[in-house]
């Protein structure tokens, strides 16, 4: 009887083929082993334009002609080792990727094997949009050879470079503070301003018997706590940049009072949280927020309403994009520092109970990219009565904007930054998992 060569044998070399050609085409050198290969088929090396690194990947090719993987959908799908490759890779100095080729339709999907779930680590879980082996894996790739323990070294990104936007915005000031003595301390005043007849106002900070604020007191309802013929307006840039820290402490605190107060009508403040969060307009109901992005029109969900997945009538909890502010003066200019974050409550007023494990949940799933999105958000929202010059009251509104802000800085990196360099994220699964349980 003569030799025959099968199909399978056939396929399994078009594959590794298939493979070697996809890695030097995104820019790593292949090596194929010999016909004693046990489960790893070729190393790939890393290189950064044309120059190898000597940091090696192990790859495992599994070709298949054409069909459906298991559970595959237009999203993902799944993929089961069997037990003996994955207790040989489990001995590997390498780390060991599984590479995926389907002949059919040319599609390469990769994985490192130790990301497995389930029993044993065995299954494989791939996302069609993140696993895919092209030239957006590159990073994610060359991060793999960064040692698990001791100090390990630094795998710079291989892509081109990016702008970066930095989270600060510069503070525009006024070019007055007004001060005077006061008899009160800060608790008797705001006790004083609350029983009053007119609207109270809190803009302003005490110091000792010392008085700052923003606005004339003398035109508003803190004529009351305040004499009336010590009252002095001087230049802001002597109380902005005094060189005792702790005088620039209680100016970084006037700013935020005079934020707080400007911004009252759509943003709440919490004072146990130290965050400023959209407030919700009515009980259980959405919000959005319409703005400007870096390129065309945007619109946010600031208040968004989670509801349980089996009774559309009971509210879990809502969710408020938030923000962390922070006034820091660096060389003779103030900015202020956001830090987007989320606020949570059971039905758009009421502050949540347990909001540590919504809030780690939904900052998971976050990445740089939505960070970026929220900070154009936030400096759109603070910039954006500014600019109502065609509105009715646009006078009024512009005197009470005491604080005005302007673009967010830009840094033109050399390389860019990928989204799966900045951490170990926690396997898929784990986090819908999560999820899942917090809306139960």
């Amino acid at each position: 009887m003569s030799k025959q060569i099968t199909q399978n044998q056939i396929l399994g070399e078009l594959g590794e083929a298939a493979v070697k050609k996809r890695f030097l085409t995104i820019g790593f050198q292949f090596d194929g082993r010999s016909r004693l290969e046990a489960g790893i088929d070729g190393i790939a090396e890393v290189m950064d334009r044309g120059k190898p690194l000597a940091k090696m990947i192990a790859v495992q090719v599994k070709a298949t002609d054409s069909g459906k993987y298991v559970s595959e959908d237009s999203s993902g799908f799944s993929y089961t080792v069997r037990e003996n490759d994955l207790d040989y890779w489990r001995g590997s100095n390498l780390p060991i990727i599984l590479v995926l080729y389907r002949q059919s339709d040319e599609s390469y999907y990769w994985k490192p094997v130790e990301s497995g779930i389930g029993h044993g680590g065995r299954k494989l879980q791939f996302d069609k949009t993140k696993d895919v082996l092209n030239s957006d894996a590159v990073d994610r790739l060359a991060a793999l050879t960064v040692p698990k323990a001791g100090f390990g070294y630094y795998v710079p990104p291989l892509g081109g470079g990016e702008e970066a936007l930095v989270n600060i915005l510069p503070v525009k000031l006024p070019t007055e503070v007004y001060v005077a003595s006061t008899p009160y301390n800060a608790k008797r005043a705001a006790a004083i301003l609350l029983d009053g007849d007119e609207p109270a106002r809190f803009d302003w900070v005490i110091k000792g018997s010392s008085f700052w604020s923003f606005h004339d007191p003398r035109t508003s309802v803190c004529r009351e706590i305040v004499d009336l013929d010590q009252v002095e307006a001087i230049e802001t840039e002597l109380l902005a940049f005094h060189e005792d820290i702790d005088e620039q402490n209680n100016f970084a605190f006037l700013l935020r009072k005079a934020l707080q107060h400007q911004i009252q009508n759509e943003l709440g403040w919490s004072k146990d949280r130290r965050l400023f969060y959209f407030r919700a307009q009515e009980a259980n109901t959405p919000r959005t927020f319409y703005y400007e992005s870096a390129k065309r029109k945007a619109d946010a969900e600031v208040v968004n309403v989670a509801r349980n997945k089996e009774d559309e009538k009971r509210v879990e909890f809502v969710r408020h994009h938030a923000f962390t502010p922070r006034f820091e003066v660096m060389a003779d200019q103030w900015y202020l520092v956001i830090s987007p974050t989320y606020y949570f409550t059971t039905n758009g007023f009421i502050p949540h109970s347990y909001p540590d494990a919504l809030l780690s949940g939904k900052k998971r799933l976050d990445n740089s990219a939505s960070l970026r999105g929220q900070v154009i958000m936030w400096h759109r929202f603070l910039t954006n009565a500014d600019k109502q010059t065609d509105d009715l009251f646009a006078s009024k509104v512009a005197e009470a904007l005491c604080l005005k802000f302007g673009e967010p800085p830009k840094i033109s990196l050399p390389t860019r930054v990928p989204e799966d360099v900045w951490g170990t994220p926690k396997q898929k699964e784990d986090v819908e998992s999560d999820q899942e349980e917090m809306v139960l």
